[in-house]
């Protein structure tokens, strides 16, 4: 049964109404996927909205899908999307086309079964089917409550936005502003989407003290007194749905009422009919929608009389009917009605209606199921409900909401009844369900749980689950610790040992400690070789043994075992060893063997892959570093920009976040964010309790390097000091790394004199250099090729303590041009001009270098290396404008033909395009999808290579040669 229109009209919300119109079925939003986010508290008239826009979307055209987040902990997963489509397909009349999609897609659901596939696969056939759904019109999903909404549509949305299926759609959604509080994780998601171009997120105020009045009178039908209109706006603070409710008791002439909002409702409750008031408890009860047909079965009434008594809830703004069942107006009603019933009458209403749902034929919504059992004081009813629902989440991998599921039995298991419970399995399966979707913390306090229960002496399989956990919570000192107990634990079966060595090896090539790993892997795989059903440590094994034979002796041998064990994992379909399988071969595609766009891509694609086993969280945000870092190197920055944003939507926590932080942290010291990078730096030093080398010796280079840039040449010695201790790790690419910043801080203090060189910190960077050059002499040739750069960039930083040498600094930028490295190349190059320039001599020379250098820096938006030439070239006075051989500057017209654009580069010619167009730095930044401190970096190239000082001159250039 359909409710009344509202009487009450939308008041002071007309322009944000057209804004939402025009974000979402635009011209800016034409073609691609759209999304606008109302946030607000409750009654600020969120659901309002979204009915009126709703309806105005529909008459332009455009196929509306709307549906609710549940309010009861947890929902089945995509339960929105799937009451939208139950929804729309019982609005459908003539579309036959339409209706044959829109069951198509919901059988779809009802056939799912978990499979190799997984969770991204699913996400696909959801994006295709709603492709087919809209027949070419513009397609909007529209989502209420949005605060309540269930991790398995989170990710469908963040997957539909960021534009990975092939549907572009727009997303209008209402959240409760007061509930993100904390933790929530919709406030993290709401942040990352924030980044997105086609992206808004609205905050809807309380109305205005002016339009508090005029809605107030629009109800009651006529101007309020100046004391009603005060008295209706001190009360309500302008929230509209208390104005309305107040402005109602004043048109009725109800007069004495108190001053709270708890008063107001339950007058209005008490007025209603004996039947309508049992109608309103009930609903609000129940998990909405309430079907027409269940709230029957809970009330028990006659058909007859209960129409009667909704219609009456309905004429008295209480409750609001649809064709899918009845809705409080507003959720503040059962707020404020949970504290008026008797507790046995509450427990009563929770019996009968999960009574009815089980007894229902069809699909049972376990979820509901669980959450009515437990709310009627029937926790052995609930269990396995709850039960059923993590299993449900589980099989479309919905590893969050598994967990929450998995936790909620293990609360109503405290008191089971007469059912038989196996605690302990369910520990083990809320901590694996934990572990796996990222709770790294509360997987390890189930796994001491379930040792305490266990009682006795700890099993090698409980060894090993906490040292997986351990290190993926990146307290790899304490997980090395487990697995060395592990294999010495006298209940170690075979496979177990072959397990735990296997993973030992994983964690030790983690580490950076290559040899070890190696040794450890050849152990794992002689034990497989006596082990059944062993292709899980075979993979891991072979992972870790192939990237140990690549980085040591054999780069092609060991490439080889480890395409063989990704083919390997991929077969056995177990998500972890994929994983892994793709983590190991992408690390060491971008590290060790520096084939860096191969490694880019089976990152991407092993991030995507990931995702769709339910790992996205966890192994996808690592793989998405490993991507962000060999971008950076290539020089390819924009693009490592949009991947740390995809990245940070995951929302990782342990090692995944560290990973993350330091790949975004490179970006931030390359680009010059110092508040940036310096928030990382110590984000990942809170995180590395019991980190390795492979992570401290990258957090302390970067931390030296950041130094540098902000002239603390002390502190920037400190840290690289602080490195050299860290002595377990055969990784001689980050300790060379480290090495350089240290002698770069040493030249840094002798240039400026702001602090004196340290001549035994010297002489030790010096021993470390040799000693690492004869470490990498039996290393693989790719290995020894990356040194031998960054030992090059350390002779040249030793010639800056007693005259510049520019022929090291030459040689220095060959190596890295031979690399495909493009910033320290575009570094080098500066300090052989300098050297050049401090000789007075080949000046031309030292100019070119100088422009190649800047061009680079330009390009990528190295803000700090970028100043710094240009200092120098001024006060050398070289122009870092490129010479035509008629010794024009090239870009400076000689005749009207000449293009004055001609010197700039094809980036920033798409900056001033958009510039032109009026757009500020951060729309340009959305745009393009370039940080807008990018952004402003290529505005002031631009400003400098046009020879003008506003953005109306640079536009007016623009214009001049576009025209026609």
């Amino acid at each position: 049964m359909a409710s009344d229109v509202d009487t009450a009209p939308l008041v002071g919300r007309a322009e944000l109404v057209q804004t939402v119109r025009s974000a979402l079925l635009g011209d800016g939003a034409h073609g691609q996927t759209a999304a606008v986010f109302l946030t607000g508290e409750s009654g600020v008239g969120k659901t309002r909205l979204l009915g009126d826009i709703g309806d105005r979307l529909r008459e332009q055209g455009a196929v509306v899908l709307t549906g609710s987040c549940l309010d009861i902990g947890d929902a089945s997963p995509l339960h929105p999307l799937l009451q939208a489509l139950r929804r729309f397909d019982a609005d459908l009349s003539t579309r036959a086309r339409t209706s044959s999609a829109v069951r198509g897609l919901l059988q779809m659901f009802a056939d799912e079964t978990a499979g190799p596939d997984g969770a991204g696969a699913l996400l696909e056939r959801v994006s295709r089917g709603l492709h087919l759904i809209a027949e070419g019109r513009p397609l909007v999903l529209i989502l209420d409550d949005l605060q309540w909404v269930d991790r398995s549509t989170r990710q469908l949305l963040l997957y539909l936005l960021a534009g990975l299926g092939d549907l572009h759609l727009s997303v209008l959604a209402a959240v409760r502003a007061e509930s993100l509080q904390g933790a929530h994780p919709l406030r993290r998601v709401l942040t990352e989407l924030r980044r997105l171009r086609t992206v808004r997120v609205l905050d809807l105020a309380p109305l205005g003290r002016a339009d508090t009045e005029e809605l107030a009178a629009a109800v009651v039908g006529r101007t309020l007194s100046a004391e009603a209109a005060e008295q209706v706006w001190q009360r309500s603070g302008g929230n509209p749905f208390v104005i309305e409710e107040l402005a109602r008791d004043l048109r009725d002439g109800r007069d004495g009422l108190s001053e709270t909002l708890r008063e107001i409702f339950l007058d209005r409750v008490d007025a209603l009919p004996q039947h309508a008031h049992a109608v309103v408890h009930a609903v609000a009860a129940g998990v909405e929608p309430v079907q027409h047909w269940l709230l029957a079965q809970v009330l028990r009434l006659p058909e007859d009389e209960l129409i009667d008594a909704a219609r009456a809830a309905v004429a008295h703004r209480l409750l609001v009917g649809a064709d899918d069942g009845y809705r409080l107006r507003h959720r503040l009603v059962a707020e404020v009605l949970a504290h008026e019933l008797l507790p046995a009458e509450r427990s009563g209403l929770h019996r009968r209606y999960a009574e009815v749902l089980t007894a229902a034929p069809g699909e049972l919504h376990q979820a509901r199921l669980a959450h009515h059992w437990r709310l009627a004081g029937e926790p052995a009813r609930a269990l396995p409900a709850a039960v059923a629902a993590a299993q449900e989440a589980e099989r479309l991998h919905g590893y969050a909401e598994a967990h929450r599921h998995w936790s909620a039995a293990l609360q109503l298991a405290a008191d089971p009844g007469p059912l038989t419970v196996d605690r302990v399995e369910l520990l083990g399966n809320a901590a694996e369900a934990a572990h796996h979707c990222g709770e790294h913390a509360r997987a390890l306090a189930l796994l001491e749980e379930l040792a305490a229960l266990r009682g006795g002496e700890p099993s090698c399989a409980l060894h090993i689950r906490r040292a997986r956990y351990l290190a993926a919570a990146g307290r790899s000192a304490l997980a090395e610790e487990e697995y060395q107990r592990a294999l010495k634990a006298a209940d170690c079966s075979p496979r177990d040992r072959a397990a735990a060595a296997a993973r030992l090896a994983e964690l030790l090539l983690h580490l950076g400690r290559y040899a070890d790993a190696g040794e450890r892997a050849r152990e794992a795989l002689a034990l497989a070789e006596h082990a059944e059903d062993s292709a899980t440590e075979i993979v891991l094994a072979s992972s870790a043994l192939g990237f140990s034979d690549a980085f040591l002796e054999d780069p092609d041998a060991g490439l080889a075992v480890m395409r063989t064990a990704l083919d390997t994992a991929e077969r056995a379909g177990q998500p972890e060893d994929v994983a892994c399988a793709y983590l190991h071969l992408a690390e060491l595609l971008t590290g060790p063997l520096n084939i860096l766009e191969e490694g880019v891509v089976v990152a991407r694609r092993g991030a995507e892959r990931v995702a769709e086993l339910g790992l996205g969280r966890t192994w996808g945000t690592r793989l998405l570093a490993i991507a962000i870092n060999g971008l950076f190197r290539v020089g390819q920055w924009a693009e490592a920009e949009k991947v740390v944003a995809a990245a940070l939507r995951h929302r990782p926590s342990g090692a995944d976040a560290v990973e993350l932080l330091l790949a975004r942290c490179r970006l931030s010291v390359g680009y010059g964010d110092i508040e940036a990078a310096g928030r990382d730096l110590d984000a990942v030093a809170t995180l590395l309790a019991g980190g390795g080398a492979r992570h401290v010796i990258p957090l302390l280079t970067l931390r030296s390097g950041l130094a540098m840039w902000e002239g603390r040449h002390d502190v920037a010695r400190l840290a690289v000091q602080r490195g050299l201790t860290e002595s377990r790790s055969d990784d001689v690419m980050i300790l060379s790394a480290l090495v350089w910043h240290g002698l770069r801080a040493e030249a840094e203090a002798h240039a400026s004199r702001t602090v004196d060189v340290d001549p035994t910190a010297v002489r030790r960077l010096r021993d470390v250099a040799d000693r690492m050059a004869r470490k990498s002499a039996g290393a693989a040739r790719p290995v020894r090729s990356v040194v031998e750069g960054f030992l090059a960039l350390c002779a040249a930083e030793v010639s800056r303590l007693d005259g510049s040498d520019p022929e090291l600094w030459a040689v220095s930028a060959a190596e890295w041009d031979r690399r495909n490295h493009p910033y320290p190349a575009a570094y080098s190059r500066l300090r052989q001009a300098e050297a050049l320039l401090a000789r007075r001599s080949r000046v031309a020379t030292a100019g070119k270098l100088l422009r190649e250098a800047y061009h680079v820096a330009q390009g990528l938006g190295a803000v700090p290396l970028t100043s710094e030439i240009r200092e120098l070239a001024g006060r050398a006075r070289v122009s870092l404008e490129e010479r035509e051989p008629n010794g024009a500057t090239r870009g400076a017209p000689t005749g009207e033909s000449d293009d004055e654009l001609a010197a700039l580069t094809a980036r920033e010619r798409e900056v001033l395009a958009l510039v032109a167009e009026g757009l500020t730095n951060k729309e340009i930044g959305q745009r393009l999808f370039i940080s807008e401190r990018t952004i402003g970096v290529h505005v002031s190239h631009i400003f400098d290579k046009l020879q003008v000082r506003t953005r109306v001159q640079a536009s007016a250039i623009q214009l001049r040669n576009h025209r026609g």
